[in-house]
């Protein structure tokens, strides 16, 4: 039996983050992971993904500005941006095994399953260990329909030598709707589904409807209130069977991918002999990232439950983690307002309470909202969609809340978190003297 003095399940951001910092200290650490070392962000998330959505980034302003000085579009080639792609991903898992060697951590490449509260049975070996940190991350959600096997995942988008000639993705979620709109613009004929009655829930509604507009004059057809039945494989194609309303109606396509939403990856973790609670949101954690039942068991990133899956906010848990288990539990998990993008063109960025949220935590709101598709930055370039919606209390006239759609919104996002987490007022975001005429600089206008 191998012991160690801290173990980690899973080799991303937040489960490095902890692995190095308790063997920089001289702990003995192990740490595992049942796929390729890195985590999902680098090899198979954000990272390779914002990578494809670079050359239509280029396509879609050339778009916008044709016979404005633009002629001639560029031509896109999924095969030679797959094979740079690559050149981020491949080395990945390597030069990762590699650093944490380097720190004497050793490496095993399996899922663990839990013994009992301090044991791991991995690589058909035991392993104790005075503390265990579940760094997991989320998985794709299984669907369990008829003929669910036949569906693909975002692993195998981001990963497809060759595009097909139409897609039904199932979910219209972050993800669904970033592929969605990366294939059309390839010239996949794109079909998106989904239960709900407009995508991207968690989004200002009124901005999702105008992004849905415009998604739909890219030639993305929506789906909406339907609920898949079954997929069946026919000789080329495979048919999606869906009940909409009262009535079974049904499509065909070269490839149906899950995009249906991601779940903690915990499932084979045999959680309940190590008396290490959870829930649908992931392992069931205290302030200090601890397991609710379990006191040698810590959990960080998108499987705690504590925040929202966001990379950003995996490191900083993982710091959290390293922490109390050098020195005792002090460390307390402090969330900032945490800001989120979906990757689409134009992007659609949000950060702090929506309207609703709002109006439920204060006594009176001031909501500005508007269009900016006649302000000189949106003319500048053709942009085909820019608005805002900018939440204000009234009493304090503090900002809490800050929704955009529109070019480079990803980015002008980050200055509205920077002001809501300072706390700070509409008058002193506008006192800010910004590069003119920069993107940013609009926000003074949007106050």
């Amino acid at each position: 039996m191998e012991e160690f003095d801290v173990f980690v399940i899973g080799s991303g951001v937040a489960g490095q983050t902890v692995a190095k910092a308790c063997a920089d200290k001289g702990k003995k650490v192990a740490i595992a992971d049942r796929r390729e070392f890195g985590g999902t962000c680098a090899n198979r998330g954000c990272d390779p993904k914002k990578v494809l959505l670079g050359v239509t980034e280029i396509w879609e302003e050339a778009q916008n500005l044709k016979g404005k000085g633009i002629e001639k579009l560029p031509e896109l080639n999924w095969k030679k941006l797959q094979k740079y792609k690559r050149s981020f991903t491949k080395a990945i898992p390597a030069a990762t095994e590699k650093n944490l060697k380097k720190k004497g951590i050793s490496l095993y490449h399996q899922s663990p399953e839990f013994v009992d509260e301090r044991t791991l049975k991995v690589e058909g070996k035991t392993a104790k260990a005075k503390n265990i940190v579940i760094a997991t991350g989320y998985e794709p959600r299984k669907l369990s329909f008829k003929g669910s096997k036949h569906l693909s995942t975002s692993d195998d988008f981001l990963n497809l030598k060759k595009l097909p000639k139409s897609i039904i993705f199932i979910g219209a979620g972050y993800v669904g709707m970033e592929f969605a709109h990366m294939a059309a613009r390839f010239g996949v004929r794109v079909t998106v589904l989904d239960s709900g009655n407009r995508p991207l829930s968690a989004f200002d509604a009124d901005l999702v409807g105008t992004l849905t507009d415009y998604s739909k004059k890219l030639g993305i057809k929506f789906i909406f209130n339907s609920e898949v039945k079954a997929v069946e494989k026919l000789r080329k194609n495979f048919r999606v069977s869906y009940k909409s309303g009262k009535k079974m109606k049904s499509l065909t396509s070269k490839m149906v991918i899950n995009t249906a939403g991601r779940i903690p990856a915990i499932s084979a973790l045999n959680l309940e002999k190590g008396n290490v609670a959870f829930n649908e949101n992931g392992i069931a954690t205290n302030n200090f990232l601890q397991s609710e039942t379990n006191p040698g068991v810590y959990a960080c990133g998108d499987v705690s439950d504590n925040g929202l899956p966001l990379t950003p906010l995996s490191g900083r848990e993982g710091y959290v983690v390293s922490e109390n288990i050098l020195n005792g539990n002090r460390k307390k998990l402090s969330i900032p307002v945490i800001p989120s993008v979906v990757f689409t063109l134009p992007n659609i960025a949000s950060v702090g309470y929506s309207e609703k949220e709002a109006k439920s935590r204060f006594k009176n709101i001031i909501v500005k909202q508007a269009s900016a598709l006649d302000w000189f930055n949106a003319k500048r370039i053709n942009a085909p969609a820019y608005s805002y919606k900018i939440i204000l209390n009234e009493r304090t006239q503090k900002l809490v809340g800050a929704h955009i759609l529109g070019p480079n919104a990803g980015e002008t996002i980050n200055i509205f978190a920077m002001a809501i987490h300072k706390g700070m007022k509409a008058d002193e975001l506008q006192s800010m003297l910004f590069t003119y005429p920069s993107l940013v600089n609009d926000i003074k206008n949007m106050v």
